[in-house]
Formats: C-alpha cells, structure tokens, sequence
C-alpha cells in the first residue's frame, strides 16, 4: 500500500500474523518436526533434535516455576552464546516470565543498573568468560550471597533479586547450579507449566532489551510474543527457510539479532540453529560453517570483513551457503559484492531497524535488483507502515530525507518503566520514530543517509554518548567531557572523548581509560582521549561536535 508521490509505504503481506505465544507455537513445531535437528551448539558438543530441546526447555521451566518464578517475574541471563542461553529464551516463554537480556560485555555499574532498573527476581548467569568473572561481579555487587542459602537472597543493592543460577558445575555460596535447577520440577509444575499454555497471551511482555539512550541510563525496550515471534517467522520467511536449512549464528543472543533473526527465524521454520563459539571467532565461523554444511549465515559487516580476510579463507568450501542476514550498521557496497561472490551468499539479505521494533522494519529481499540490495536497506517488512517525516512531522515527497518512522505488530509496547522516555520514541498515533534520516524511491526502497539521534556505531554494538558522558562525569577530575564518534576503516566508528578537567588537576588518557575498565563495557571505553581547556561552540553556546571530529581527525592524521 502507498501514497502516491509520498514517502509512506505499507509491507505486503499474503498471510496473516501468528497470534500466539512462543511457546505454543514452539511445541506445534515439536510435532511437526520432533526428529530434525534443533539446535548444535558446536564448543559445548551439543546437538539436539526438537523433541530433545523440547524435553530440555521443560526441565528448566519447569525447575524454574518449583523456584517460585512466576508469569510477569523478570528472569535476566547474562553470558556467552550457549545451550543455556536457547533454553533460557524458551523456558521463559513457556511460563510467562520476562527474559531479560544483559550484555555479556557489562560491568558493575551497567550490571547494577539493568538489575535494578527492571527488578529482576532471578539471573541465570555464566561462571565466566575472557576477562568478565561474572559471579565473582554478582558477590561483589551482592556480598550477602556469601552467607545466605540459594533463592533466599536480600541484598542491600540489588533488592530485588532473590536468586542467583550459576552455569557450570563449581558449587557457589548462596546460588543454584543450572543443572539442578533442571530437575527440581515436579509433577504440580508440569501440571502447572501445562495450564500455562492456555492462560498466557500473545500480547504479553516476553523480553527486556536493553538499549542506551541519548538522554542517560539505558531503556529497556519492552517486546511481547507476538512482536517478536512475528518477526522471527517474517526473517526466515524472506530467507526462504524451510526444515531443511541450517543456521550459523555467530552474532550475539544478547541481541535481537541472535534471539529474533536467529533462533526464532530457526525455531518457526523447523529448521537448525548453529553457534559455532561462545563469541565470534572469524575463523572458527568459517570452519563450522563447512562442517555443518550450513546453508545461512549471519552478521554485521565487520564480522563479513574478517571472514574475507582470513589468509585461509580459500581454503574452506561454503558451497553450502546460500542466505543470511548482514545488519547492524552499514554495509560497504563493495563487502556486499565480495560477500555474494566468494561466500556463496547470492541471497545474502540486508535487513534494517531497532531493538524497538523486534528488530527489523525493512528487508531486501532475494529477487530485488542487486543494485538494490547492495545500496538499499530494502522495502518494508509484511503489515509493517514506513514513512518518513519531516521536522514538522509532514510525509515528505518520496526522494527527500527526512526520519523514518514506524507503525505495526513489532512496535515495542515501551520502554520499562519509563513512560516519559517512550512518549518521546512513540507518538500519539502509534509511529515509533527511529532517529534515522532516510530517503524512500517511488519502488519504496529506503537508503539510511545519517541519524538524527547522536548516536556512535562501533562494530556493530550502538553506543549512546550521553550514557558515556554521564559515566565518564563521575570521574573526580572531570569538570566537562563531551564524547563523539570519529571514522574507523576496520569498525566503522571509534569512541573519542574530550575532558576538561577540574582547576589543577591533572589526568592522562591511560589513567582515564583504565578508570573506565571493569566499570562499562569494553567497546564503549573511548579509544582516542584529549584534554581541552574549552570546546568549540556556537554563538547561542550550543556545542558543536562536528568540529572536535573534524579536529580529532585531521590531529590523527598527522600522527
């Protein structure tokens, strides 16, 4: 559907949406396909066939209601891809509790901040992993998990949270083992798990994701059954999937590129889902994706890039590879040529959106023009509105920028427990306005040109600079920081700051960086530092950050 001569497009769609929750329609698949595999989770030596991950998802949403976690109850999961992970996503569903997701990458200040902010009454959490002691950050946020018994925590702060379920096998003071908790569930919660079914809704809240936000703390986008199961179904249904494909998912589940275009595009098609590691390794990718003979692979640029230029990357066969999403930031047209080319990818699709919207709002698709594909973020998904708006919030004439905005089933239901925040994403009408500037063409292809929102894009994870800001305010020495994106050839983007420091104060950019690690995720730690005695501004005092980039750029370039 269109309005002739203006940027507003409707998807087409020939079927109507899945009005149900995740796991009903996880079980009708079950029946469909109980012997094809399920899910290969290759560093845990894992492979299972959908009756086996079923029976595996109800022992740990079964175990979890005899814990007492009830529908409505935010569970979070902190870790790497893992078994643990999927069954989390699953089991959670099935009883009506909220998953939040927490980046693996976070440290104490974001760790407290996510539990609190949501109230999470349980975490399922990994032991460990590269630099991140996750249990070890749990009993330093909450000591008294050294001295109660497990689910019977009352921390001073974190006063919500009541259990902690450690991955793993080494026994923790004051937390469940995983694997216990699995088999706790007796027949009432069975009973219970199976009433369930019946009781809880489609439009219920099912996942918090969080998202940094240009006014502070991170918001936790609010996503139901049928927002994302939706468009899990929508994703692999442009992929073409059916049983027969397989998946290879190294992008995070923290995501909603792992959890929505991953394993539900999977799970709704009855086919595979693949994690090759724990966390992405290029060539680790590439040697399952041959073993596994899997025919799609996703990722964000960068990943594509370090793929290609592995030495022995000729050395692997992908001739099994066909389809696969690239999202997450802009995709050089030349990646896109040597993605299709020499991986095999001829139906490699680029897909574009937000965690608010489940996450994908446009989509090429695999008979579109290849100009389009490699040019376009493509049209708009099946029964989703597009348009694109001017600063007076008028549709523009197709071929004019303006922000792209977003009407439909996968429109968050809000940010939690933050009202005001979400009245300035979504308006009155129901639009969720995206911050991005967009240009539509009279085929309803859109081209992402910039965004509105100050946002920085660092392989692939967003970064918020006034979230960074705020954090870096906390320093004693810091009187002013202003924090921007700069061009990075291998990453897109690299963080840079720029501090004023108090009067007589003095502070390197090793002494700032490491005052940072431990605190906030890795990729948010600025790359490049400098210290000013003033910021460039405008007439009306306004800063103008343009103009720091512009310098940062020129002063490396000398360097």
């Amino acid at each position: 559907m269109r309005i002739e001569g203006k940027s507003y497009r409707c998807g087409e769609a020939n079927e109507a949406l899945i009005y149900d929750t995740i796991g009903n329609y996880f079980d009708s698949v079950v029946e469909r396909y109980p012997d094809a595999e399920a899910l290969v989770v290759c560093h845990q030596e894992v492979r299972w066939t959908y009756r086996e991950l079923a029976h595996e998802v109800d022992s740990l949403a079964t175990g979890l209601l005899a814990l007492g976690i009830q529908p409505g109850d935010r569970v979070g999961i902190w870790g790497p891809n893992s078994s643990e992970w999927a069954l989390t996503q699953y089991a959670t569903a099935k009883i009506g509790a909220i998953m939040v997701c927490i980046n693996p990458a976070y440290r104490l200040f974001e760790l407290e901040y996510a539990l609190n902010k949501v109230e999470c009454k349980a975490i399922i959490s990994a032991e460990s992993f590269k630099t991140s002691n996750y249990l070890a950050m749990l009993e330093e946020l909450a000591p008294e998990l050294g001295n109660c018994q497990p689910g019977k925590l009352i921390s001073s702060k974190l006063p919500h949270l009541k259990a902690v379920i450690q991955m793993g096998t080494s026994a923790r003071s004051g937390m469940y083992e995983f694997s216990k908790v699995c088999a706790m569930g007796q027949a009432e919660h069975h009973q219970t798990l199976v009433d369930l079914q019946s009781r809880l809704q489609p439009d219920d809240a099912i996942n918090v994701q969080f998202t940094s936000g240009t006014t502070g703390s991170p918001k936790g986008a609010t996503l139901t059954h049928c927002n994302i199961l939706n468009n899990g179904y929508l994703s692999a249904k442009g992929m073409r999937f059916t049983e027969r494909d397989r998946l290879c998912i190294p992008v995070p589940l923290y995501h909603c590129f792992g959890m929505v275009l991953g394993n539900l595009a999977c799970m709704t098609h009855g086919a595979c889902a693949v994690y090759p590691s724990d966390a992405f390794d290029p060539l680790t990718t590439l040697q399952v994706v041959e073993s596994e003979r899997c025919t799609g692979l996703h990722g964000v640029p960068t990943m594509f890039v370090t793929e290609l230029e592995l030495p022995s990357f000729e050395e692997f066969d992908l001739t099994s590879l066909r389809t696969g999403i690239m999202a997450g930031a802009p995709c050089p047209v030349e990646v896109m040529h040597q993605v299709i080319e020499k991986m095999h990818l001829k139906h490699i699709l680029i897909g574009y959106g937000q965690t608010e919207v489940s996450p994908l709002n446009h989509l090429t698709l695999p008979e579109d023009p290849i100009e389009k594909r490699v040019e376009t973020v493509g049209r708009a998904v099946p029964r989703v509105e597009i348009k694109i708006i001017n600063s007076e919030g008028g549709v523009v004439a197709l071929g004019e920028k303006g922000e792209v905005c977003t009407r439909g089933y996968s429109v968050m239901l809000g940010y939690w427990n933050d009202e005001e925040r979400t009245r300035e994403t979504i308006d009155p009408a129901g639009w969720l306005h995206s911050g991005d500037i967009g240009i539509m063409d009279s085929e309803g292809y859109v081209s992402i040109v910039g965004r509105i929102k100050d946002m920085i894009i660092r392989g692939g994870e967003n970064i918020y600079p006034r979230e960074l800001e705020e954090f870096l305010y906390t320093h004693p020495k810091v009187q002013e920081v202003q924090v921007f994106g700069i061009a990075d050839d291998r990453l897109g983007e690299q963080v840079c700051a720029w501090a004023k420091l108090k009067s007589n104060e003095t502070l390197s950019e090793a002494e700032l960086q490491a005052y940072c690690k431990g605190q906030i995720a890795h990729f948010k730690v600025p790359k490049h530092i400098r210290f000013v005695d003033e910021f460039p501004m405008t007439v009306t005092g306004k800063i103008q950050k343009f103009k720091m980039a512009e310098e940062m750029l020129d002063q490396l370039a000398v360097v």
